[in-house]
This record gives C-alpha cells, sequence and structure tokens, in this order.
C-alpha cells in the first residue's frame, strides 16, 4: 500500500519543503527514462515514433509511449550520463516508496510551527517600526499596537525594554509566518501579553507575587560613599534613594569624611525559588558623620497621611526644599564674591555651581509652581519656581527644560537638564534659593520641616521602630547571604 495524502497539494508541498532531495531522484528519473528511450530505437531515426518500453523498467509506466519528431540530443546524453551516476539514489525511490515518503514527513516536522524572535528598543524606535521590521505585517502592527494600549502605554517603552514576538506557520511550505503573539515585561512584577484570535488581536497581563524579606549591609567610607556602597552591596537605584534621603540634612561635597560610616536595611523580593529578583524600598537606614549619627525610618501614618521617612523622635526628614537638586554632582564653585571667569572680574556669585555631564536631569527642589520658563540673558535657559513660605529657587543654563510657566510641579520632579547655555564655560547647574525675593545661601539656610508625629500616631511609630531595629539585629549582612 503507498503512501496516502489528504489532498495532492498537501504531496506537493511536502515534495516542495524537501525538494534538494526530490530534485535528485527526478532526475535521476529522467535521466533513465531517456536510457530506456534511447535503447528502443535507433538514434538517427526521425518523425514519429512508437516505442515500446518493459513495463518492469519503471513502476506503472505505460506499455507504449507516443513522442511525436523526437530526435535525440546532447542533452539527452547528459541525461543518460547523469542517470546512471544517480541510479543509486533512485533505486531507494522506486523501491522502497514508502521508506522515502516517511524520510521526506521527518524533514518536514523540522519546520516549526512558530518562531520567536526577540527585539530591544533602540534610541528613536517606535513599537509599530520594531514590529514591522522583524517581520510582521503593518495592519498587524496596528491592532496589536491598539490591543496594547488597553494594558500599557506604548510611548512608556524604554531603551532597552526587551519585546518576544511570537510567528505562526501559515502553510506547509514553512515560507509564510504571521504575528501570533507579542510578549513584554514592564517590571519583574508585570507581564503584558497580545495574542492573536478570531476577532484580532486581545491584550491581558500577568501580575506575578513575590515573597519579601529584608536585607541589610554596612559599610565604611575610604573614598567616597558610592564605591563604599557598591562594594557593600547596594545596587545604583538603592544608593540613588539612599542619597536623595539624607540630601535634605547632609551636604555631600563637604561633610563626607574617611572613616565615616552607613548602615542600610531594605525589602528584597523573592522568587518561588528564594532567588532575589527586586529590590524593594529601605525601611531603615543610618549615616555617621563624624561620630554624628543621623537614622531614619519608613513610616505610613495611620490618619491617612503621606508615608515618609521620620527620626527616631517622629520628625519628617523632608523638608520644603532640597539643598542639591541634582544627584552626583560635585560643587564646583559655593556662594559669594569671586572672579567671575568669563567676566574677569570680581563679582557677587549669588548662588552655587554644580558641575555635572550635559544631560544630566534636574529636579524640582521642592514643591511649587513655575514663574519662568526660557531664555533668561547671562543665565541662558533659564527656570524659577515659586514655593511657600516665601522661598523660591532657580535653575540656569539648562540645555533643555521640561516645563512651562504656570505649571504646578512636584518635588523631585525632573525640570529639564544640566547644559552650558548663556554665559558659561562648561556644563554646569547654576542653582539659586530665595527668601523674599533676595538670593540666599543654599548650604546654610535652614529649611522648613515637614510633619512632626504627635500623640497615638507617634506611639504607633515607636512600635514600628520597636520592631525593625529587632529585625536589623537579626539579619545577617548582605554579603553574608550571597555567601551561602
Amino acid at each position: 500500500m503507498g503512501t496516502r495524502f489528504s489532498s495532492s497539494r498537501e504531496a506537493v508541498a511536502l515534495a516542495i519543503r524537501a525538494r534538494p532531495r526530490l530534485n535528485l531522484a527526478l532526475l535521476a528519473a529522467g535521466g533513465i527514462a531517456a536510457a530506456l528511450l534511447l535503447q528502443a530505437m535507433p538514434a538517427t531515426k526521425t518523425g514519429t515514433t512508437n516505442i515500446e518500453a518493459p513495463s518492469s523498467a519503471i513502476a506503472g509506466s505505460p506499455g507504449w509511449v507516443h513522442i511525436p519528431n523526437w530526435t535525440p540530443s546532447i542533452a539527452v546524453e547528459q541525461a543518460v550520463q547523469d542517470a546512471v551516476r544517480l541510479a543509486p539514489a533512485l533505486e531507494s525511490f522506486v523501491t522502497q516508496p514508502e521508506s522515502w515518503w516517511a524520510s521526506l514527513r521527518d524533514e518536514a516536522e523540522l519546520i516549526p510551527s512558530k518562531i520567536l524572535k526577540k527585539v530591544a528598543v533602540g534610541p528613536g524606535d517606535t513599537l509599530m517600526q520594531l514590529l514591522t521590521d522583524a517581520g510582521a505585517e503593518p495592519q498587524d502592527s496596528h491592532q496589536v499596537i491598539q490591543a496594547l494600549g488597553q494594558k500599557f502605554n506604548p510611548r512608556k517603552l524604554k531603551i532597552g525594554q526587551e519585546i518576544t514576538l511570537t510567528f505562526e506557520r501559515l502553510d506547509e511550505s514553512g515560507d509564510n509566518y504571521r504575528l501570533f503573539e507579542m510578549a513584554l515585561a514592564p517590571s519583574v512584577e508585570r507581564e503584558v501579553n497580545v495574542v492573536r484570535n478570531d476577532a484580532g488581536f486581545r491584550a491581558s497581563e500577568t501580575i506575578r507575587e513575590f515573597n519579601i524579606s529584608h536585607a541589610r549591609v554596612t559599610g565604611e567610607i575610604t573614598d567616597s560613599l558610592y564605591n563604599a556602597g557598591v562594594e557593600a552591596g547596594l545596587n545604583s537605584s538603592l544608593l540613588a534613594e539612599f542619597i536623595k534621603l539624607f540630601s535634605f540634612d547632609v551636604d555631600f561635597q563637604r561633610e563626607i569624611q574617611p572613616g565615616d560610616s552607613f548602615e542600610v536595611f531594605f525589602e528584597r523580593h523573592l522568587d518561588e525559588q528564594g532567588r532575589a529578583v527586586k529590590t524593594g524600598r529601605i525601611a531603615a537606614a543610618s549615616l555617621t558623620l563624624s561620630g554624628r549619627e543621623l537614622r531614619y525610618y519608613y513610616y505610613r501614618p495611620n490618619d491617612g497621611g503621606d508615608a515618609d521617612y521620620f527620626t527616631p523622635r517622629g520628625q519628617s526628614v523632608k523638608k520644603a526644599l532640597l539643598r542639591t537638586p541634582i544627584d552626583g554632582a560635585r560643587l564646583t564653585s559655593g556662594f559669594g564674591k569671586r572672579m567671575h571667569p568669563i567676566l574677569g572680574f570680581s563679582l557677587m556669585h549669588k548662588g552655587v555651581d554644580f558641575g555635572a555631564v550635559s544631560g544630566t536631569p534636574i529636579q524640582a527642589a521642592g514643591e511649587g509652581l513655575v514663574e519662568v520658563a526660557g531664555w533668561n540673558g547671562g543665565y541662558g535657559n533659564y527656570v524659577r519656581l515659586r514655593h511657600g513660605n516665601g522661598y523660591a529657587t532657580a535653575y540656569a543654563h539648562m540645555t533643555r527644560i521640561n516645563v512651562k510657566s504656570g505649571q504646578r510641579v512636584r518635588q523631585g520632579q525632573i525640570i529639564g537638564t544640566v547644559g552650558s547655555t548663556g554665559r558659561s564655560t562648561g556644563p554646569h547647574l547654576h542653582y539659586e534659593v530665595l527668601l523674599q525675593g533676595k538670593q540666599v545661601n543654599p548650604m546654610n539656610v535652614r529649611f522648613p520641616s515637614g510633619r512632626k508625629l504627635e500623640g497615638s500616631e507617634y506611639e504607633r511609630f515607636r512600635r514600628q521602630v520597636e520592631r525593625i531595629d529587632g529585625e536589623m539585629r537579626g539579619t545577617p549582612l548582605l554579603a553574608l547571604l550571597n555567601r551561602d
């Protein structure tokens, strides 16, 4: 019994996929057929010829072959030579068709029903461009983006974001595929999938839950807080949070000295295998400067107030304004009279300068209203914010401004980036603090403090502090956890 196919299309498709071997067999079959014809007639015979070939020569061949006006040629002779060379391959094709077609089907199964592709978002990339460049039809790409918008804003894709695309096979040839699914993970806790269905595409999301534990790091500063933090096991995001937490009270340019120390107690999110996949917020932290300890605890008030960090006495560490509205910068020029680097004569410097590379983000020092946002002579690109209690802050020489006049901003919001516009010798931020319209030294002024916990709220806070201190004493250092 020969191999049966549900349709001639299936047989042809299967043969096409195995075309290297099938072409070999067809070439051999053509050559042997030509050889049989040559043997059955004189080489000089022309005109209409009836040729009788043995029916046993080729399985299923007719007893008589009618070829009008047939004349042998060099091409036919070459085919005969090829037939002789390929006869062994043809023998298995003719005598063992079952095993031949089974072999072809095994090869066909190597063609995947689905193909995975991974792409990463680069600078200036759009999701539409990424999908179409990967092989999706423009119409499918458009529908996928529309469906994705129900769960995730495509405009929030970040550079480096990895996207997994699945393409499904459309036919047996293995030459045609179409987009079937798109998957991306905006965070370690969340995955968004867009899958094709009968109506087009549909988006869904999966939220992963992790077990939360705590870890503790300690360190002594020898050259810089950053290096000591990295050596102790803090990642960049925890270091940034730690620095921001203490930036209300600490001048990191002048107050950090070799021999100072720190301690950080923070959350770790663990997966089912107990592996740390994410670090959470800092629960408690301390910084000891020349023997003076600053210690803060995270606390969410029970009365609906904002969660914040508080001193052991219940005083919020948050101040009305940040002393340093830029991360990782160095103080290059202080407040007071100095020789102006461009004008060449002594002039009052009514702010402080922070040296940083062009494009470094600048934060709003406090919550407030944008009074000025635009060009301002020697200040270059300039922003001034009005805060409460008669305070205002100004930011100059920016390369880009992200806010507009009349807009309200929150503390820590990115309002622009460092540049060298206006009267400037290089990229830096000129930062001013104004009190009742007069510039004051940002490094010396005592900014108004935030909330102070009292009564039952303070007692609840004290119980939490005692619990956290107990957990910290019982938690091994992160270096020991990693060693295990």
